[in-house]
């Protein structure tokens, strides 16, 4: 009688087995997975605008690039003698795109959305042909379903081209030491490719997420043979050719040491230009954004420590070199970052393209056991519709309250005054004012000074003029036959920005 029983209860668990793991491997699981994810990278930032996450910033190089003209160096909107902090590389991108769509907000949002499509791409590849479908489909998930991914898919900034080309670099790394294959000059020639193009996006950051996990490789497989250094010449090149950008820039232009070099890069490591946060400021955030993935990773290393009877030793004894790489690189990058004072979540982001890998590790490499399987398949299929319903969840209150609180006001706002001055042919300019996203809804490079404005206006130089609520009241108390339109922006919450008007004649 308990032999039945034994055997009925294994017939059931090998049945509930292979219909999870089914349920994971069906083609059309994998299709929703890319459905959601897609869908969730172009609706996560709308309604679209620049007034947050120092969007502007990053816009206003490739808009300078084509206004102006400045290919290498562009200036802050707010003063002629603050000049960008950002390397070109983006710029240059989204320049040229802007020269075949014509449209700004496509010409700066599709850096990042094409590189996090061509990371998912790369990821459940990679996974897939290592450790099997069901880890590339779930690494997948992990990438695409989590609250970083979908944020910075649409963002205009640099954090996920930088993303992918970290990535690229790893991804290369791993494949050598998968294979054993020695370094080859195509291969540092790659490698110095991509460093450069990281160098050109985010400057040296790149070495913080890689030179330490190779370093920890280095010194943990010595003397094995498994190459994971290609050598220093890529990497010096790179940097040379960082640093001729930068001494260019300290020798002809204005401001570039302090604002560059000093505030955006040596006062990084200090504590009294950018706000710091404590060590740990970046492990719980990345529990946070990245779960339901982090706890299931957790789940599985306690699982496989206690398969083990706790022994430590034998997890990286029995580790093959590119998980251990693997492993390296991501809390290599990690630690590092968490040394550096100045922090924000987004900038740790390069490190869960590799973290999906290791969840892929973990599950390719499943337990002989198929009671444990099982529970393995079960949890991972858990997690996939729980990382749906929250991201999903979260993504659309998201859209939802943005629209409601209308976050887009001066997005909305500057169609409707560039609308009014095409159609009479105004001539108009912005009122100096702490929102920078302002000047490029209107098309504008610059601000101008209010005693500027009085006088051009007084001249009748100017048609119309774009003001703050707080300004305009003094502005018009100066300005000879000037009239409150009743174009004005919608109100916005306090935090979000100020509130505008047009003054016309």
């Amino acid at each position: 009688m308990r032999d039945v029983s034994t055997r009925s209860t294994s017939l059931r668990a090998r049945l509930s087995l292979d219909m999870t793991k089914s349920l994971l491997e069906d083609r059309w699981t994998l299709w929703i997975v890319a459905a959601v994810t897609i869908l969730l990278f172009v609706f996560a930032n709308l309604p679209w605008h620049l007034d947050d996450y120092d969007q502007a910033k990053q816009a206003f190089t490739s808009f300078e690039m084509i206004k102006e003209g400045r290919w290498f160096y562009q200036q802050r909107p707010t003063s002629y003698e603050h000049v960008a902090t950002k390397p070109p590389l983006v710029g240059w991108i989204s320049a040229g795109l802007f020269t075949l769509t014509g449209s700004w907000d496509m010409a700066w949002r599709l850096p990042s959305f094409l590189a996090a499509i061509a990371m998912a791409i790369l990821l459940f590849r990679a996974a897939t042909s290592t450790y099997g479908r069901i880890a590339g489909v779930i690494a997948l998930s992990a990438f695409g379903l989590n609250l970083l991914s979908p944020r910075l898919a649409t963002l205009v900034r640099t954090d996920m081209p930088l993303a992918l080309v970290i990535f690229l670099i790893g991804l290369l790394i791993w494949r050598k030491i998968q294979k054993e294959e020695p370094w080859k000059s195509r291969d540092r020639v790659c490698i110095l490719a991509l460093l450069t193009a990281a160098m050109l996006i985010k400057g040296p950051i790149v070495y913080a997420f890689l030179l330490p996990g190779i370093g920890m490789f280095e010194w943990w497989r010595k003397g094995q043979g498994i190459p994971a250094w290609c050598g220093w010449w890529p990497w010096v090149a790179s940097l040379g050719i960082f640093l001729l950008w930068v001494t260019a820039g300290i020798l002809f232009q204005p401001g570039f040491f302090d604002e560059v070099v000093i505030r955006e890069f040596v006062a990084r490591f200090g504590e009294t230009i950018h706000r710091p946060q404590p060590l740990y400021f970046y492990l719980p955030h990345l529990l946070h954004k990245f779960a339901p993935w982090s706890v299931l990773m957790i789940a599985l290393a306690i699982v496989d420590l206690r398969c083990r009877n706790w022994r430590l030793r034998s997890v990286f004894r029995e580790m093959s070199p590119e998980t251990f790489w693997l492993l390296c690189w991501s809390v290599g990058g990690l630690v590092v970052m968490s040394l550096i004072p100045s922090k924000r979540v987004d900038r740790i982001f390069p490190i869960v393209p590799p973290f999906c890998l290791v969840l892929a590790a973990q599950i390719g490499n499943v337990f002989a056991n198929e009671r444990l399987r099982m529970h393995v398949y079960r949890w991972s299929a858990v997690a996939l519709l729980l990382s749906i319903l929250v991201t999903g969840g979260y993504t659309i209150s998201k859209v939802v309250s943005g629209y409601r609180d209308h976050r887009d006001a001066l997005v909305v706002f500057g169609r409707e005054v560039q609308h009014e001055a095409e159609a009479h042919r105004w001539r108009y300019e912005v009122v100096s004012a702490k929102d920078e996203g302002l000047l490029l809804y209107l098309l504008r490079t610059h601000f101008i000074e209010a005693d500027r404005a009085i006088a051009e206006w007084n001249r009748g130089d100017l048609d119309a003029l774009v003001a703050s609520r707080e300004k305009a009241p003094a502005l018009m108390r100066e300005l000879q036959a000037a009239a409150l339109s009743q174009l004005k922006s919608k109100e916005q919450k306090e935090e979000q920005g100020s509130g505008y008007v047009l003054i016309t004649r």
